[in-house]
């Protein structure tokens, strides 16, 4: 069932911090180390678990039904600490400081039939664990080219804020909404590019459909999927599960093979590979329920 929505309100509230702080905060946390930088996480953690309530709101909503309880304070602030950890592990991998991580890959054997195929695949992840596990253990391999598809506004926030970690990786985040955008997807798949998208939010509240999740009825956008029907590429599922420490599960999953002509039924198909991907989406949740970072009411 398809459906329009107004906004959520993670499109419309301001961001917090500037490039000038980013700057400051990579460049302090290469200086003292991922040990010592992690120090300072529980005093900003407790900060935002005092002044945040629509976040606390928001994460013990969503607490309550991944552990299938009621949340405690406790649980609220390990969810925070948990978003705060991969955002410290975003800088250090960013800048390609992986030897100190323990990353294990599930499925991997996925994405070299693929390569051995000729390469070019979407890989569709979530505002869940740590998508920089798999674009870092991707640079390890110079063959292995990873790009980031989103919508235009944020991928200009996101470009800005990789030039101030790493310059390098800016180019890497194709912006959804220009004339060429499309051109430059299909030429760099041709090429062999995996092109990640994190399909879990919406950004204008259209074009969505409700599937249950978590025990209600929650909007995805169909976009992604409708993008991989077009393509014909396959369609693969990619979490990096944060478990603590510097310990990371890098997962990969078939959605959907690669398509030898346009379905003849294009609606069918991306309801079906829809509903896998949510499906899959909320058995991560509930098997590690800390790596969910949608801050905003998901189910209204």
């Amino acid at each position: 069932m398809t459906e329009k929505a107004l906004p959520h309100e993670w499109t419309l509230s301001p961001e917090r911090g500037s490039l000038t702080l980013i700057k400051f905060g990579v460049r302090t946390a290469l200086r003292l180390g991922r040990s010592r930088a992690r120090l300072f996480l529980y005093p900003i953690c407790f900060y935002f678990l005092l002044s945040s309530a629509g976040a606390r709101r928001a994460s013990r909503a969503y607490l309550a039904r991944a552990l299938g309880r009621r949340p405690l304070v406790s649980d609220i602030f390990r969810h925070f600490l948990t978003f705060a950890s991969c955002l410290l592990d975003r800088v250090f991998l960013l800048n390609e400081r992986t030897d100190d991580y323990d990353i294990r890959a599930e499925g991997e054997e996925i994405l070299q039939g693929i390569e051995a195929a000729g390469g070019g695949c979407l890989l569709f992840g979530a505002h869940f664990g740590s998508f920089e596990v798999a674009r870092a253990t991707g640079r390890r391999r110079a063959e292995l080219q990873i790009s980031l598809l989103m919508y235009e506004e944020n991928a200009k926030k996101v470009r800005d804020a990789l030039a101030a970690v790493n310059p390098r990786l800016a180019a890497e985040v194709i912006g959804l909404g220009q004339l060429d955008s499309m051109i430059i997807v299909a030429e760099r798949l041709r090429r062999g590019h995996f092109i990640g998208l994190l399909a879990d939010r919406h950004f204008e509240g259209k074009n969505l459909a409700r599937h249950e999740f978590l025990g209600a009825p929650a909007a995805f956008p169909r976009g992604p999927f409708q993008l991989a029907a077009m393509l014909r590429r396959p369609v693969v599922m990619m979490f990096g599960v944060y478990r603590g420490g510097n310990h990371y599960d890098l997962v990969f999953e078939t959605l959907a093979p690669a398509l030898e002509t346009r379905p003849a039924d294009v609606e069918a198909w991306v309801d079906e590979v829809m509903r896998r991907y949510v499906e899959r989406l909320e058995h991560y949740c509930r098997e590690a329920p800390f790596n969910w970072f949608n801050f905003y009411d998901f189910w209204r």
